[in-house]
């Protein structure tokens, strides 16, 4: 299978209705899209002002579509109740008949959503929250709650990194996808690539190489670095047209 392509959403401002986002994502569909992610954010920085829920949001999408993946890209776990976001996640992976991907994450307290509620700022107590998270919601999928997942073994989960910080991909390299951010170019990714395949030990499981890039961008080269997942991203304050004028032009 060659790279697959999906529409990257902030629920944002003009985009900020759950119906406007099915409705999105079920033309996206289509026109032969194969996944829709959104951004998960309680608060922003200026200039963004309205913000959507993004679970709920994907409830939405996931009831106007019948084929897309689709997920949060990303959730800061450190921040969630995970026996919640358990709940959540195997309930929307049994909405959307299990096409669910988890992306998660650090966050940032520059979107100043972390101190401002009271949140865990520092980065380090973040990561660890995060890696405790992640083996709790393994706990969760694997039986300590009911339903179980419809996907099996578990939900997919795709875990991102800030480039050119290395400590996330262990993390990654023991789950299914790295979403490495802010990278300068496809060799940055083939870099990545390599060491995440030393860390995974030559295991012939599947593993996701998912980048970002901007409407009409040439996913070729991308592709060619490793590459299986490239997103069609819009920035912070999405416009609507835009958003249409992309997903119509087709993957």
């Amino acid at each position: 299978m060659g790279i697959r392509r999906g529409i990257f959403l902030a629920p944002f401002d003009e985009l900020v209705e759950p119906r406007l986002l099915g409705e999105l994502a079920g033309r996206a569909e289509a026109r032969g899209w194969d996944g829709f992610f959104l951004w998960d954010h309680v608060a922003y920085r200026p200039p963004v002002q309205a913000v959507a829920d993004p679970w709920v949001a994907l409830a939405a999408v996931a009831c106007a579509t019948e084929t897309l993946r689709l997920g949060p890209m990303v959730t800061p776990l450190a921040r969630r109740r995970v026996q919640k976001l358990a709940r959540e996640t195997v309930t929307l992976d049994h909405l959307s008949r299990g096409r669910l991907t988890l992306g998660v994450g650090l966050g940032s307290d520059r979107t100043g959503e972390l101190e401002r509620f009271g949140e865990v700022a520092d980065a380090r107590e973040r990561a660890i929250l995060l890696d405790q998270g992640l083996d709790r919601l393994r706990e969760f999928w694997g039986g300590g709650f009911e339903p179980l997942p419809i996907q099996r073994p578990r939900i997919p989960v795709w875990v991102a990194a800030r480039w050119p910080n290395r400590r996330p991909l262990r993390r990654a390299a023991a789950w299914d996808g790295l979403f490495p951010i802010d990278l300068p170019d496809p060799e940055a990714l083939t870099t990545l690539a390599g060491e995440v395949g030393g860390l995974r030990g030559g295991r012939d499981v599947p593993f996701d190489l998912v980048i970002e890039t901007e409407p009409g961008d040439d996913v070729d080269p991308w592709e060619a670095a490793g590459a299986t997942w490239a997103l069609t991203g819009f920035g912070m304050q999405p416009r609507e047209a835009e958003v249409r004028a992309a997903i119509e032009a087709g993957p």
